[in-house]
């Protein structure tokens, strides 16, 4: 029975005693057989009706897709949502399966013979009980209409429209990310493009459309050569959704910079002058107690997450425990079994706004996971969660591994360690992913804290005990300290004698006091940032005693790397791939390490009644005797020393066999074919060197030692660079390297515009003072010449002599 049937049947009953039982029955009839009737209608692609929120129809013509909008429809507000169910398969072009797009609030408006479709601006909003003040906001500020469409037919009941052209079309801005990566221009080619009807449906609540799009075009880019069998003609699934408005049940949580969510927020014209205008909540799930006065309760409707079906054994279980560590959390906040994870139902759409979904997804060359949400603009409210996991990421944990415990010594080796290793790494994986879509941020700082939180990026935790490698503790089994916070922030359902603002605050306060840090993405990402705490990949506690920990470790690790590192029936040439995590194995700990120099230690504070008239500073700097040690191993680590290769290694790594090829996982060389640890040292010599001297490090460094005498001056920095690596008189071809690229390193910071004006006076002092020992030592000819090219230096303002130097092999994601 369709829903233009049921409303001609029983919409002109009128009320009465007797009626109204009819009604009842009658209804009750009536649903169950429009129920089963919407479900064959769904389930059978041959169908040219589909009854739902916004009913579909389908032309006499194949392609031609119609939505039927009830006339109360129109003007209705409601979400819209597009994703990418098929994708393009590339991690550098970054358009993956079932990635989701923009989440709009949208209207159809009728004007004359159209229909347009409005996307309403929920940014700037009166949330005022006076509507001429809302209308003056939603003038203010403009709307976006993203389709408009002519009337095919229309009835008292039912406008429709021609929605094939729209479905067909670029929402998802696909030939612009194919034209920024530098792939080419390519555009929608309709021709070769179609309705894609099985997972074309209708529901109560939700109507969900998807075509197979081709774009043409000319390619001009290697990555979409890559992963295209015909690069001129690349063909995706795009998928289109409408919802119904959640109702009013869902209740916004407010927004604390120390809660561990996103924030989620909009501009309101309407606050008294003396408020903030802005308007801060957290992104989460729906989700309420069945008694709320109880310690402990089931949920009304529990959080459910669906597995892919095409995960392969054993990542699907590993997954699945991983997803479901959130539950500790869940009970930790008073629930019973609210979080569950069960495995995604046959033939369902996993692009569907009713599942919670996990997806396995493929690229051709390893890359990022991320956890994405559909989010309710009005509220923050989030209605589906959406994981996308890498599935190359496993394999590298397990590289990573084998790099250091040398497994295969015999054809049949034990491999099971290292294959546990991986798949911990997946388990933590698809919590920290879960994560983000129950709308955490990053906690970059719960490595300190005894890996406090599976929202942090942690590095596989590998140690050396008596010269044997091991590998059980390299990752967490379990949901954090910090995990069980957040969800108690988000999540946890109060009662109703309790203010729930001031218990929010009081678990700010509390997680405070037990000496929990948190830091995020802004502070923690960038390797100049002046956090002295909140790393990525980085371990423990302290960033200087665990680099020296990690040194030993890889110094353990180059010694005994050789042919147990490789399988049987393996080309020796693969040594180098295997050689790469194990070489830059310290990488990630720089970053900790380097911003101990100049770094600061604070918090994400906020006044409040407690704290108001506190006396203890809201920043201090890392003392001057941790500085001075972050600085020499830092130094140390950029140096020969520290980057030289066994003449055993470069003995055994032959140039690529035939059959297999250089890849971006290779390390850099400018020796052809041959492999090459001169730039392989150069690579990250340079990276250390370019994150030290830093413009916005150094300016920082000269107002801390103008405070405190012990922390090292930029003077004492610079020089310590130039006395370990540029004063340097050896033939050997390491060292000769590693000092063309500290003054290429240094003459670049000499040119940023960011570095203040006393900081290039004392780096020009140290400059000039360098030459003075040049002169002593101008029996090297090799130095008689880069004096020459210091007074080009200062007589043109460039540095002659500038190497571009060769990147690291990518690292994270690992």
């Amino acid at each position: 029975m369709s829903k233009r049937l049921f409303k001609f049947m029983f919409g002109h009953i009128k009320p009465t005693l007797f009626t109204n039982k009819l009604c009842v029955f009658t209804l009750l009839i009536a649903s169950a057989l429009f129920s089963a009737h919407a479900q064959e209608n769904n389930s059978n692609t041959s169908n040219k009706h589909l009854d739902g929120f916004i009913d579909i129809a389908f032309g006499e013509q194949t392609d031609q897709v119609l939505l039927q909008l009830e006339t109360t429809q129109i003007g209705q507000t409601m979400l819209f949502q597009s994703s990418l169910p098929q994708g393009i398969g590339s991690n550098d072009i970054g358009l993956d399966r079932g990635q989701l797009g923009e989440t709009r609030l949208i209207k159809f408006e009728r004007f004359g013979n159209k229909v347009l479709l409005k996307q309403l601006n929920t940014q700037y909003r009166a949330m005022s009980d006076n509507p001429a003040e809302q209308q003056s906001i939603d003038e203010a500020f403009a709307d976006s209409v993203i389709a408009g469409f002519e009337i095919e037919e229309e009835t008292e009941q039912f406008i429709s429209i021609d929605y094939t052209s729209f479905l067909l079309s670029d929402i998802h801005g696909i030939g612009e990310r194919l034209s920024r990566s530098g792939q080419g221009a390519y555009s929608v080619d309709k021709s070769r493009s179609g309705i894609f009807r099985p997972r074309t449906k209708a529901f109560e609540k939700n109507t969900e459309l998807e075509a197979l799009v081709t774009f043409s075009g000319s390619p001009s880019g290697q990555y979409i050569r890559d992963v295209s069998p015909d690069a001129k003609s690349v063909t995706v699934h795009l998928h289109h959704s409408f919802i119904e408005l959640p109702d009013d049940g869902y209740q916004p949580r407010i927004f604390h910079p120390y809660s561990g969510f996103w924030k989620h927020s909009y501009i309101d014209y309407s606050v008294p002058i003396e408020d903030a205008m802005e308007q801060k909540y957290i992104p989460r799930h729906r989700l309420a107690k069945k008694d709320p006065s109880a310690e402990k309760s089931e949920a009304v409707e529990p959080i459910v997450y669906y597995l892919d079906p095409g995960i392969p054994e054993p990542v699907m279980s590993a997954l699945r425990e991983g997803a479901k560590w959130w539950n500790q959390a869940f009970e930790a906040a008073g629930y019973i079994d609210a979080f569950q994870v069960k495995v995604l139902p046959e033939g369902a759409d996993p692009m569907d706004i009713r599942y919670n979904v996990i997806q396995w997804v493929h690229r051709a060359t390893r890359g990022w996971s991320y956890g994405s949400s559909v989010i309710d603009p009005r509220t923050g409210e989030i209605l589906k969660g959406h994981v996308t996991l890498g599935s190359l990421r496993v394999r590298q944990d397990f590289l990573i591994a084998g790099a250091f415990t040398a497994p295969y010594t015999s054809q049949d080796p034990d491999i099971q360690e290292e294959l546990t290793l991986a798949l911990n790494r997946i388990k933590q994986l698809s919590a920290h992913e879960v994560g983000h879509t129950l709308g955490i941020a990053h906690n970059f700082a719960a490595s300190e804290n005894e890996r406090a939180s599976v929202m942090d990026y942690p590095h596989p935790y590998i140690k050396l005990d008596n010269g044997k490698v091991i590998l059980s503790e390299a990752y967490d089994d379990k949901i954090g300290d910090w995990d069980k916070y957040t969800i108690a922030y988000g999540y946890q359902d109060f009662a109703e004698n309790i203010d729930e603002n001031e218990a929010l605050l009081a678990l700010v306060s509390n997680v405070q006091n037990a000496g929990l840090n948190y830091k995020s993405d802004p502070d923690a990402r960038i390797p100049k940032r002046a956090s002295a705490n909140g790393h990525l990949w980085d371990n423990g506690q302290n960033p200087i005693v665990e680099f020296e920990r990690v040194s030993a470790l890889r110094d353990f690790g180059l010694k005994n790397f050789g042919r147990d590192n490789l399988p049987f029936g393996t080309e020796y040439s693969d040594l180098e791939r295997r050689l790469v995590p194990l070489f830059y194995s310290h990488r990630y700990q720089l970053d900790a390490l380097v911003k101990q120099i100049s770094g600061i230690n604070y918090h994400y504070a906020v006044k409040a009644a407690d704290n108001a008239k506190s006396s203890i500073p809201q920043v201090t700097f890392v003392d001057g005797k941790s500085q001075n040690k972050a600085l020499e191993l830092l130094v140390d680590s950029a140096s020969a020393s520290y980057l030289s290769m066994d003449e055993r290694i470069l003995a055994l790594i032959p140039p690529k066999a035939y059959g297999s090829s250089r890849t971006r996982e290779s390390m850099p060389t400018r020796m052809g074919i041959a492999f090459d640890p001169i730039t392989a040292a150069e690579s990250v010599s340079g990276y250390t060197l370019n994150i030290l001297l830093q413009s916005e490090r150094l300016n920082r460094l000269s107002l801390q030692h103008s405070l405190d005498s012990s922390v090292p001056s930029v003077t004492e920095v610079v020089s310590k660079v130039f006395d370990t690596i540029i004063k340097n008189n050896s033939k050997d071809v390491l060292e000769q390297r590693l000092k063309q690229v500290a003054l290429s390193v240094f003459f670049d910071t000499l040119s940023d515009d960011e570095l203040a004006a006393d900081v290039k006076l004392s780096l020009q002092a140290q400059l000039l003072a360098y030459q003075q020992w040049l002169k002593k030592n101008d029996r090297k000819l090799a130095n008689a010449v880069i004096n020459k090219h210091i007074e080009h230096y200062w007589e043109h303002g460039t540095w002659p002599m500038s190497v571009a130097i060769k990147p690291m092999p990518p690292g994270s994601p690992i």
